[in-house]
């Protein structure tokens, strides 16, 4: 395994920054804390990238970007609109994949950090809320992508999934829908899109169906196809379901399908983020679109205004989702 300075900050009980001080032969550190972390380097047998620290204060032109799962159309298809838009304005992109695990994240954080990176862009299903503040401690420009984190002030490209919900349950309802589902992941994103769907239910005197739970599963199909199955057998079945990704109203449809029943003639499905996969499935799929190409450029461009030092007070920019009908509801 190589060793990273991720390695050398977790055995010296430091953070990353405190590590690169000391590499680095700057900042205000003890004595104590500069040897230990030395002692530690030496034990690990730990070499610095000294190329990259060499870098350090300079622009590389590089971008690190942060998403939890390329399988994902919805962040496939973002990754490409930030990169496209990165290549315009002459910056590169290095993308890592985090699988939604925080030991990854870590890694990648401190692997990109020796690479001198100018800048993170770290998209939905990060919930490193500690990791984020000690990168802005660091000055190292951050923005966050599809998500929020309003708990502290931080540079954000967010949609209003709030909106997303309350659109996707009205739709259900203005067509007669009253026993409805949902098929979701406990991530912030989609805490705040089932909260605008069971405000819309609230407003017509309605509850989610009772058979409601968070999914587990990282594959999005398989979790459709689960948590629909166990709608679809209970004696309360709804006859609507709200999948709050694509992927999972794929998941929905095929189960739905396997157990004999027509959608959306017994069962109308609608999913979230307007992926290419919405058009392909069967029925094509009505879903509550993210602007992805508009989400892609205006990251990029608040990045390269924060590292150009056109920025000072930190940006929230709020994208609003449409509703887009289409045939697999009724």
């Amino acid at each position: 395994m190589k060793v990273t300075i991720y390695h050398v900050a977790k055995e010296a009980n430091v953070s990353i920054a405190t590590v690169s001080k000391v590499i680095n032969n700057n900042g205000r550190i003890s004595e104590k804390t500069r040897k230990k972390v030395k002692d530690v380097m030496e034990k690990l047998n730990y070499r610095p990238n000294m190329l990259a620290s060499a870098l350090m204060g300079k622009q590389t032109k590089t971008i690190g970007l942060l998403i939890p799962d390329l399988a994902n159309p919805f962040f496939s298809e973002l990754a490409r609109s930030i990169e496209d838009r990165g290549h315009e304005l002459g910056y590169n992109l290095v993308i890592c994949n985090t699988d939604y695990e925080s030991d990854k994240e870590n890694q990648y954080l401190a692997l990109l950090m020796q690479k001198s990176v100018d800048g993170f862009i770290l998209a939905s299903g990060f919930e490193n809320l500690e990791k984020v503040e000690e990168l802005m401690k660091q000055d190292i420009p951050v923005v966050i992508v599809a998500r929020d984190f309003p708990m502290f002030s931080v540079n954000a490209v967010a949609l209003d999934d709030f909106m997303g919900g309350y659109l996707a349950a009205n739709h259900l309802i203005e067509l007669g829908h009253q026993n409805l589902g949902v098929v979701a992941r406990d991530l912030w994103s989609n805490r705040e899109r089932l909260r605008g769907f069971n405000h819309a239910l609230a407003e017509n005197d309605l509850k989610i169906n009772s058979n409601f739970e968070f999914i587990h599963e990282i594959d999005h199909i398989k979790a459709g196809r689960e948590m629909a199955e166990k709608y679809i057998n209970s004696d309360n079945g709804p006859t609507a379901i709200f999948a709050c990704n694509d992927l999972l109203a794929a998941g929905v449809i095929q189960m739905a399908k396997q157990l004999g029943l027509n959608v959306p003639k017994d069962l109308s499905v609608i999913g979230f983020d307007n992926t290419s996969i919405a058009t392909i499935i069967e029925p094509p799929l009505t879903t509550i679109a993210q602007p992805i190409q508009s989400m892609g450029k205006e990251v990029m461009d608040l990045m390269v205004s924060i590292i150009k030092g056109e920025k000072e007070e930190k940006s929230r920019i709020t994208l609003l989702p449409s509703l887009i009908k289409r045939k697999s509801t009724v």
